[in-house]
């Protein structure tokens, strides 16, 4: 049997996901959760009551959180292209990394991204803020960490990607990247650039309406 795959392609953690699976090419079932699709949203809530996705079953184990499905499949569907060293110290880089761009890109764009969505009388301007200034600190970490490099822990493209592509997608939407960061907009292209990602990116065209800030003309 082949693993199964429940997410969303406007997600960015599915894309996370989907980029690994689609560098890959590993075979896997897709189930889309979607409120068309009520009994697989159902089947998705019963396996993992907290309600995140993307979620990888594989038989009788359901594996939860995007970069552990991503270390999962390394285990047991590697392929070509090899998202975790086996060197233990480059791979404690690719894993930090990876911490990098999920606590300090990702966490504070949705943020953002939530409190639009929340009611005017719900909403938090303060922790906006608070979250436009760790986007600032973390783009400007970025672009020094970047210079000279093609991915984020050199040559190799990791895991570490695999979530910069989507984190870097939608936090420029977010709270733009300023133009004098050019290391990170030249590896954010990069991102756009590679097939696998790229794929991912145009699966979650068609809901592009759906983004609450607004989405931009490009990428």
């Amino acid at each position: 049997m082949k693993p199964v795959l429940y997410a969303h392609p406007f997600s960015s953690y599915c894309q996370k996901a989907l980029t690994a699976l689609y560098e890959n090419g590993t075979d896997f079932e897709y189930r889309m959760l979607d409120h068309t699709q009520p009994e697989t949203l159902a089947d998705f809530e019963a396996r993992w009551p907290i309600k995140r996705f993307p979620i990888l079953v594989d038989g009788e184990r359901t594996i939860v959180e995007a970069t552990i499905v991503i270390e999962y499949l390394g285990l047991h569907y590697p392929g070509p292209v090899k998202l975790i060293p086996d060197n233990p110290d480059a791979a404690i880089e690719v894993r930090m990394l990876d911490r990098f761009f999920d606590n300090y890109i990702s966490t504070p764009q949705q943020k953002i991204v939530f409190n639009a969505i929340r009611s005017e009388t719900e909403r938090d301007p303060y922790g906006v803020e608070e979250a436009r200034r760790m986007l600032e600190r973390a783009y400007a970490w970025l672009d020094r960490h970047m210079e000279g490099r093609k991915w984020a822990a050199g040559e190799a493209f990791t895991l570490a990607d695999c979530g910069a592509g989507p984190f870097l997608f939608y936090a420029d939407w977010t709270h733009a990247i300023d133009p004098g960061f050019r290391n990170v907009h030249a590896y954010r292209q990069r991102l756009l650039d590679r097939p696998a990602f790229a794929r991912a990116v145009d699966e979650g065209r068609p809901y592009r309406k759906f983004f609450p800030l607004g989405a931009p003309d490009r990428d």
